[in-house]
């Protein structure tokens, strides 16, 4: 993949649909068949486009990736620290979107907040996708505080880190 053939921008409210579509494709592969049912009705209800929609509204910032005019991947980010969305659609794994979502995502936290300490909460078949990326699992698989099963991690920028960011 060429590196100039992928655009990242920040999504708008009239994008959640299609993060809404992307997502819950993504969600329905790879995540929800470790889930129990109640849990993964429960997690497709949140990225549902309403919900999503309302999240960007509310100022939750959403990272969005295209290859031409294919919505490919999308980040999001809470309070500039915590990652609670990375999805590539199935078809475009394994070329290195999530990775550039990724920095893009860091890139603009570091920028807006000074922030120094990112966790996020992997389910079973993304971590080795985030070690990859540098986090570090904190603790045991469990329920995270929506139910569903991840691994809490983290990850520290260094000050060499910081100034390839």
């Amino acid at each position: 993949m060429s590196h100039d053939a992928l655009r990242i921008r920040l999504a708008q409210a009239d994008d959640a649909c299609a993060i809404g579509v992307l997502s819950r494709r993504v969600v329905r592969r790879w995540v929800l068949p470790e889930q129990s049912p109640k849990i993964g009705r429960e997690l497709l209800l949140r990225l549902s486009a309403g919900s999503l929609r309302q999240k960007i509204i509310e100022g939750q910032r959403f990272h969005l990736a295209y290859l031409g005019e294919v919505l490919v991947g999308v980040a999001a980010m809470r309070d500039d620290s915590h990652l609670l969305h990375l999805y590539v659609g199935t078809r475009y794994q394994g070329r290195g979107i999530a990775r550039r979502l990724w920095q893009r995502t860091l890139n603009d936290a570091v920028r807006r907040a000074g922030t120094r300490r990112f966790t996020l909460n992997a389910t079973r078949c993304a971590v080795p996708v985030y070690v990859r990326l540098g986090f570090h699992a904190e603790g045991p698989e469990r329920p995270s505080p929506s139910g569903v099963i991840t691994t809490p991690m983290s990850l520290r920028l260094t000050t060499r880190r910081n100034k390839q960011a």
